[in-house]
């Protein structure tokens, strides 16, 4: 039997779910910010939201809590290396831009 209840535990599961959700679908909106092991932590994310929405409501107030900082301190990590990546992404292509030769600057 699977009890679910709607509370924090819920929403939680829900927000992990849908940042995971959204870390997959980066791979088709900016292809060039996703890397080979996204896909590892979008099951891993997906698996750990299911197992918060399922089997949430056995956590007592101290252990919610650490699951709520958990949750905040990895989003907030994914965010981070999400723009960072990106930063990278644009770094990288300047760098490839080739310089204007002396030819250039004549014609």
């Amino acid at each position: 039997m699977i009890n679910i209840v709607f509370g924090a535990n819920f929403l939680l599961g829900l927000i992990i779910i849908i940042g995971a959700l959204i870390f997959y679908f980066l791979r088709v909106v900016r292809p060039e910010l996703s890397r080979d092991e996204d896909i590892f932590f979008t099951t891993l994310g997906l698996i750990y939201g299911s197992i918060l929405i399922i089997h949430g409501w056995r956590l007592d107030p101290i252990l919610l809590f650490s699951q709520i900082l958990l949750v905040s301190i990895t989003l907030a990590t994914g965010w981070e290396n999400i723009r960072l990546r990106g930063l990278v992404a644009k770094k990288i292509k300047e760098q490839l831009k080739l310089p204007k030769t002396y030819f250039d600057k004549t014609k």
